[in-house]
C-alpha cells in the first residue's frame, strides 16, 4: 500500500465538516444514531464544560448526538455531579454488567459503554481536554456518516516540533514516537500511517467494537488498531486533524508505566496473530528507581494487562440488544 496515497484519501480536517446542519441531514439519510462516551476518573475540573458544550451545540442546537454518557471508574471528587447537572447520563463502570468481577481501567469503561449506550456509532472523548470544542465530536463522526465503508476514525492534533518553510513536523506524544511507531514500523508498517495511534478520541461503528476484545488498561488503543487492521485492513480507518488539544502532560515515570502495559498488549497481539511465535513467560513487574540520600532504591509496579472478551460474546449484551431492536 502507498502510505502517502492513503493519507490523501483517508485523512481529513475538521473544517471540512463544520456545516453541522448539512451533517445532521447526512446523518438522517444514513439512518444512524450516535452515542458520545466520556470515560472519567476524577475530572471535576473539566467535565462540566465538556458536557455543556457538547449538549448545547450537538444535541440542542444541532441534533447530531443522540446521547451523552459518562462512564466513571469510581471518582473520589465531584466528577459525576456537574456531569449529571448539565444533562449527561452518568454511570459507574462497576454497576454495568455488575455480575462480572469489577476491574479498574480506562479500557474497562470503554468496553462497558458498548453495553450501556445505544448508538450505531460510539465516539469516545477524553475528559481532561481544556480547549474542548464541538469539532472533537463532529470531526470524528463525519467520515463515518459520509463513508459507509469506513469503520474507525482516529483523532490527531497539532504537536509541532518546528516550523520551516511551510513544513510542519507533527506526530504523536512521547510514547507513540518512542515505542509505538517503532513497533508498528517493524511489525505492521501500514499502521504507521495512523498519525497519533494513542489518541483518546475516536469514533467507531458498534458492529466493529462488539467484535474485538478490550484490554482494560493502557493497551486498549494499540489493541484496537491491530485487531481492526487484521480484520478489515487499512481501508477501514480514517483520521481527522483536530488542530490542537490542550491537556495535562504526564511525567516520564508515568509514561514508563504506560509503555510497559502497551508493550504487554502488543506482544500478546502479535503472538495471537502468529507474527511472533512462542513467546516466553513475560514478567508483569516494571522496575523503576529512586534515590534517597544517595542510596538508590528499586520501585516495583505490577502492571497486568487483563482484557475483556468481545462484547458480542457476553450473553447479557446480546439479550439487551434484542430488546433494543
Amino acid at each position: 500500500m502507498d502510505l502517502n496515497e492513503w493519507l490523501k484519501t483517508h485523512t481529513f480536517h475538521h473544517s471540512e465538516f463544520r456545516d453541522l446542519r448539512a451533517l445532521v441531514e447526512a446523518k438522517e439519510r444514513a439512518g444512524v444514531t450516535i452515542s458520545l462516551c466520556i470515560p472519567t476518573l476524577n475530572e471535576e475540573k473539566t467535565i462540566g464544560k465538556e458536557v455543556v458544550i457538547f449538549r448545547s451545540e450537538l444535541m440542542q442546537r444541532y441534533p447530531l448526538v443522540d446521547e451523552i454518557a459518562i462512564v466513571d471508574s469510581g471518582s473520589t471528587d465531584k466528577t459525576l455531579e456537574p456531569a449529571a447537572d448539565f444533562g449527561a447520563d452518568t454511570y459507574l463502570a462497576a454497576d454495568i454488567l455488575s455480575d462480572l468481577e469489577p476491574k479498574r481501567g480506562k479500557g474497562e469503561n470503554l468496553w462497558k459503554a458498548i453495553h450501556q449506550l445505544t448508538g450505531d456509532i460510539i465516539v469516545y472523548i477524553d475528559a481532561d481536554i481544556k480547549n474542548i470544542h464541538p469539532r472533537f465530536v463532529y470531526g470524528l463522526v463525519a467520515p463515518l456518516i459520509h463513508n459507509p465503508e469506513m469503520q474507525y476514525v482516529k483523532a490527531f492534533y497539532d504537536r509541532p516540533l518546528a516550523f520551516s518553510h511551510g513544513i510542519r513536523p507533527s506526530g504523536g506524544g512521547r510514547v507513540t514516537e518512542i515505542l509505538i511507531r517503532p513497533l508498528f514500523s517493524l511489525f505492521f508498517p501500514e499502521l504507521t500511517a495512523i498519525i497519533q495511534p494513542l489518541s483518546g478520541e475516536y469514533a467507531v461503528r458498534r458492529q466493529v467494537l462488539e467484535q474485538i476484545p478490550f484490554p482494560i488498561g493502557y493497551g486498549v488503543e494499540t489493541s484496537h488498531l491491530i485487531d481492526v487492521y487484521s480484520r478489515y485492513g487499512m481501508d477501514a480507518f480514517g483520521q481527522t486533524d483536530l488542530d490542537q488539544r490542550v491537556h495535562r502532560n504526564q511525567p516520564t515515570r508515568s509514561l514508563g508505566k504506560m509503555a510497559f502495559g502497551i508493550l504487554q498488549t502488543f506482544l500478546s497481539r502479535t503472538e495471537k496473530l502468529g507474527v511472533i511465535k512462542e513467546l516466553p513467560d513475560i514478567s508483569t513487574i516494571l522496575r523503576q528507581f529512586q534515590v534517597n540520600d544517595r542510596i538508590f532504591e528499586t520501585v516495583e509496579h505490577e502492571i497486568v494487562e487483563e482484557e475483556r472478551p468481545p462484547m458480542e460474546t457476553v450473553a447479557a449484551y446480546t439479550e439487551r440488544r434484542k430488546g433494543l431492536v
